[in-house]
């Protein structure tokens, strides 16, 4: 347990922002799972500042859901303290995040994402602007650096505390290196040791046990799980279980990979209506089959539906290869 302002956080284990993933459908069953805080996929300050109505959809979270992180992002200190106004006073949302670790071009070219890496001046000046127009946490997600020659994650992270922020969450790859490499755990312990404030360790956790490490090597008071939890939020489920009691809990079997996948996607038509859903879920729902035995096949025909009912006929269909223990059915 640990808090960020005034919220408590009720475990260490964190569920990554992952754009165009962390909707309150998939959220929500992440969070059910067991995560201590689920964090929304980044939302434009532009777009929430113009009534984009796709960006104010992106806004809706489910009670449940809480406590729960809702992520922006910007370049321009006005708009970027508009959005924040927005979301704070018409959002449930415990937690208001700054992303100032998304490296793609079409972000980083509107001086948002990872570009404001380069510069710690401007994170005080755009944190402590945010910090006094709201009045939930206010929260910065960042890598740590921009590329192998502009490091400043220690000096970041202090200008974040500096301007107000109530913690930092850390991914220990620069901007350059995108998700390739190996993420640096020892930066994660410096920033710790930089500041007073929470700071929650990203980066190549991908077992239980890899969560464990990354908390005893950093002391990072929480841990974020993001690509290893796609698909899989049993992953969340057994890390939690591992951190509090040492135990590894076993992974599902199909037939319980098919429920979650079906209930996730129930809940994406209930959020943005059949089409859009389907096509999202096209994806998730490789996710959900990876690691299952001859799931090439299933996965090329979704692919390929349109409905929700010729998805699930595909998942019963490939399921039907298996016993009840989950075997491959000789």
């Amino acid at each position: 347990m640990f808090k960020i302002g005034d919220i408590t956080i009720p475990n260490k284990v964190v569920l990554a922002p992952m754009a165009g993933v962390c909707n309150s459908a998939f959220r929500l069953t992440v969070k059910e799972f067991g995560a201590g805080l689920v964090c929304a996929e980044m939302v434009s300050d532009k777009g929430i500042m113009f009534k984009n109505e796709k960006t104010l959809n992106m806004l809706y979270i489910d009670e449940r859901e809480k406590p729960m992180s809702l992520q922006i992002f910007g370049g321009e200190k006005d708009s970027l303290v508009e959005a924040a106004k927005f979301v704070d006073e018409n959002s449930t949302a415990d937690i208001i995040d700054i992303n100032m670790g998304c490296p793609v071009p079409k972000i980083t070219k509107c001086d948002a994402g990872a570009k404001w890496l380069l510069d710690p001046n401007k994170i005080y000046e755009m944190v402590s602007a945010v910090v006094d127009a709201v009045k939930k946490p206010v929260t910065v997600k960042m890598r740590m650096g921009w590329d192998s020659d502009h490091i400043y994650a220690v000096e970041n992270a202090q200008a974040i505390e500096r301007a107000g922020g109530q913690a930092v969450s850390l991914h220990g790859r620069t901007r350059v290196q995108m998700y390739e490499g190996h993420a640096n755990w020892d930066i994660i312990r410096e920033v710790k040791q930089a500041v007073s404030i929470p700071v929650i360790g990203n980066g190549d956790v991908e077992t239980p046990q890899d969560a464990q490490r990354l908390l005893d090597t950093t002391g990072a008071d929480g841990v974020m799980i993001g690509r290893a939890a796609l698909g899989n939020p049993w992953m969340i489920y057994r890390t939690v279980k591992y951190l509090e009691t040492g135990e590894i809990v076993g992974e599902p079997s199909p037939q319980e990979k098919i429920d979650v996948c079906m209930l996730h996607m129930d809940r994406l038509i209930a959020l943005k209506n059949e089409d859009i859903a389907v096509k999202e879920m096209r994806k998730h729902a490789a996710w959900y089959l990876k690691g299952l035995k001859g799931n090439a096949q299933a996965r090329k025909l979704i692919n390929h539906c349109e409905t929700r009912d010729h998805i699930a006929d595909v998942l019963n269909e490939f399921i039907q290869q298996f016993d009840h223990e989950g075997q491959q059915a000789v």
